[in-house]
């Protein structure tokens, strides 16, 4: 394994039954540590077994998972990959045990014996890596769906962690809930130097990313950088996927003859690509 790598897989296979299609089909791909990955697919995929399998929660039927240098294979290193990587799940309600935000976070710490004069440290600052120290004292059930999110990640990070994996983390909640969850992500990335693979089906949140992967039946079939993946639009809707809405409109300003760029992600881009296209159109 490279120096810089993360995330290490090599040649991965896994089935859930050894007479079953192959879930991951030989799947090779690496992760720099502070990398921000989103890993994009159509249901059956295979995005969701491969979470599972970064985290050590499934192991390979062949080929090889390391993270940080651990092989997911080796048993005695099992609590050790899972504090490394720690995995948070699409449905928040599955991951939240207390009947207290700070219980909560305080629980994970319990499970892998961090001393107790060591916990209050590790709960207040988690919580405001993810900004619910003010509610600490709340119950979960009575949060959005948003906040009881960013209180699963927070119970992660005070295992302190150096890589998240976050499958469909946002899947289950509104806008103002997935813009939250993906805001707090993207700035644990950026200040604390998290790894994260962010499994989603959301377009736009993956054209946040640094790079993405996209899978099919088992496979990784594009791997690069946002502006990358998605200008290729015509390959993205073969495999069933959709663009960023901005991406779509560019689509189909080129349908209609409009030299537009195909690598415009989000609102800033257009705004600059339609400068460039008219410069006298935003003047006034």
């Amino acid at each position: 394994m490279s120096e810089t790598a993360h995330l290490q897989v090599r040649d991965l296979t896994y089935r859930y039954d050894p007479e079953a299609e192959a879930a991951i089909d030989g799947v090779s791909f690496s992760i720099s540590r502070g990398e921000f990955v989103a890993v994009l697919g159509h249901n059956g995929s295979g995005k969701s077994t491969l979470a599972k399998l970064l985290n050590g929660l499934f192991l390979p039927s062949s080929g090889s998972v390391t993270v940080s240098g651990m092989a997911t294979s080796d048993a005695g290193r099992t609590w050790d990959i899972r504090r490394t990587a720690g995995m948070v799940f699409q449905n928040p309600d599955n991951q939240l045990v207390a009947t207290r935000v700070y219980d909560d976070v305080a629980f994970g710490l319990e499970n892998i014996g961090v001393p107790s004069g060591e916990m209050p440290g590790r709960i207040d600052e988690a919580l405001r890596l993810t900004g619910m120290l003010e509610h600490a004292d709340r119950a979960p059930h009575l949060l959005s769906g948003g906040q009881k999110q960013r209180v699963a990640i927070a119970g992660i990070l005070a295992m302190k962690p150096e890589a998240l994996i976050l499958d469909e983390a946002t899947a289950m909640l509104d806008p103002q809930g997935r813009a939250e969850v993906l805001d707090t992500v993207l700035r644990l990335n950026r200040v604390q130097n998290i790894t994260v693979v962010w499994i989603t089906h959301f377009m736009e949140e993956a054209a946040r990313a640094q790079r993405v992967l996209v899978m099919d039946h088992g496979r990784v079939v594009m791997d690069g950088g946002p502006k990358e993946i998605f200008s290729r639009v015509d390959l993205l809707r073969e495999l069933r996927l959709d663009v960023p809405p901005m991406t779509r409109l560019a689509k189909l300003l080129r349908e209609r003859g409009v030299d537009a760029r195909l690598d415009v992600l989000n609102v800033e881009d257009m705004v600059e690509e339609v400068t460039r296209l008219c410069p006298s159109c935003l003047k006034n």
